[in-house]
């Protein structure tokens, strides 16, 4: 059955998927948490260990993704990992109403809820973007890119908001009976989302492996899957330009409010407002590239590539002015600062789920799942880390100098020279996957035509 490229309507069904998984990912990352640190009294560190360990477990996502590839269609690993990452949220919320009567059970089902969660967003997640990435054309690539994220952000918006509303007065058994909800609510958009969406038509096949008969059933293993794509040059290079420029981007996350209330005195609304203006300029700059996206796909206004580059470029400079901004003193244009880093981070975010995309299907035959699994778990991890070197490299220098704002210009500046370092290793990317060489198969035979066939949908100059 002919798989055809989706249209808008297509890729705003799979933003819903995406706004399904910011749902109750957000309330394992907000709302539990604060129940953790204020209602159970916990140290922050433990909510901040468990949130780590779902990122850390999503160094699955090459695995799930080679699941995804094996079966030849994405929506039961889709519709799979929703399931699952519902049933770890409504596990974390029953583990805080444990916690009351056994501390020792509830600590243990919440680090196997939060594993769940995250083998859940990366099964539904990877393969997610393999879907989208092979449907689009590439004029759609950036304004896809652009609404998958905006409508993750709509997730969290609106699950915060009737969360908020539904949780007061607050109880274990209130938190258990919301988060149930959310969860199954959840569930069934993903469902009605990826209803037929996909339709018959899947991945191509997975190639045999070499020395089997014509017609074998038997496939290759998931680590001569893997090997195949990190043998591949360009999937190794993006799978660095994301580690080290996510690791600069979630770095700054959890210190720039306190660093506006430590080093200029803002108070703590003052700082939520900063952190507004800097969402704004992140949705900003993100709409900014999906709109010249079709000039992007024509050549005109640079690639992907190019964008990629130029958002690290502005980040390190935002960071950088973040980091001169407390010697210069309050005459410094703060929130003009913290809004253009918004908008570097908004654009790079975009450009480099663009650079996925057009990537994925580039290499090895029918290895898409493991290679966005790859990068994927890059992020993952680099994320799960930024967020702890933000922190700690804050407490050790503010330990070392005896002044916090030493210590925050220090970890800004760090985090400036990392995006400059991921500028550079962008650098080394190819222009689009039509510039990669074309691999061989396992068997060291030519690429077979399907697998020509799924370049063909990638560079949107055909339908496989």
């Amino acid at each position: 059955m002919t798989a055809r490229n989706f249209g808008w309507a297509g890729i705003v069904r799979l933003g819903v998927v995406q706004a399904a998984i910011g749902s109750v990912v957000v309330l394992t990352t907000s709302t539990m948490n604060r129940v953790m640190v204020v209602e159970l009294a916990l140290p922050a560190i433990v909510p901040g260990l468990l949130v780590a360990l779902h990122h850390s477990v999503q160094l699955l996502r090459p695995r799930l993704g080679w699941g995804s590839d094996l079966g030849g269609r994405r929506t039961p690993w889709i519709l799979g990992g929703m399931a699952l990452l519902g049933v770890g949220g409504i596990g974390v919320a029953l583990a805080i109403a444990l916690y009351t009567l056994s501390p020792l059970l509830g600590a243990v089902l919440a680090v196997i809820a939060f594993m769940a969660i995250g083998v859940g967003v990366g099964a539904c997640g990877t393969a997610m973007l393999v879907l989208l990435s092979k449907r689009v054309t590439p004029r759609q690539r950036p304004a896809a890119a652009t609404v998958t994220w905006v409508m993750m952000i709509v997730g969290f918006i609106l699950t915060t908001a009737l969360v908020g509303h539904f949780l007061d007065p607050f109880s274990p058994a209130r938190l258990l009976r919301v988060t149930s909800c959310v969860a199954a609510l959840a569930f069934l958009a993903t469902v009605i989302a990826v209803w037929n969406l996909e339709g018959q038509g899947g991945a191509d096949p997975v190639p045999a492996v070499p020395g089997e008969a014509p017609g074998a059933a038997a496939e290759p293993s998931f680590r001569a899957a893997f090997a195949d794509v990190w043998a591949e040059p360009e999937s190794r290079r993006l799978a660095v330009v994301v580690f080290v420029s996510m690791l600069a981007y979630s770095a700054q996350d959890l210190i720039l409010e306190p660093f506006a209330g430590a080093v200029f005195g803002l108070t703590p609304g003052q700082t939520t407002g900063l952190a507004g203006i800097q969402n704004g300029g992140v949705l900003a700059g993100m709409l900014a590239l999906a709109l010249v996206g079709s000039g992007i796909a024509r050549g005109r206004f640079g690639s992907m590539r190019s964008w990629t580059i130029a958002g690290c470029v502005a980040s390190a400079a935002a960071l950088g002015g973040l980091a001169t901004a407390g010697w210069i003193g309050p005459s410094w244009p703060l929130r003009a600062t913290v809004f253009l880093l918004g908008v570097a981070n908004g654009a790079y975010a975009v450009s480099a789920i663009g650079s996925m995309m057009e990537r994925v299907g580039s290499g090895t035959a029918a290895r898409e799942g493991v290679r966005m699994g790859v990068w994927g778990a890059a992020q993952a991890i680099a994320y799960a880390a930024g967020g702890l070197f933000g922190t700690l490299a804050v407490d050790v220098a503010r330990y070392v100098f005896g002044s916090p704002l030493a210590a925050y210009s220090l970890v800004f500046g760090a985090e400036s020279l990392l995006f400059l370092l991921a500028g550079v290793f962008a650098m080394r990317l190819r222009e689009r996957d039509t510039g990669m060489p074309r691999a061989r198969a396992r068997d060291g035979s030519a690429p077979s035509e399907r697998f020509q066939a799924s370049r063909l949908i990638v560079t949107g100059g055909g339908r496989s």
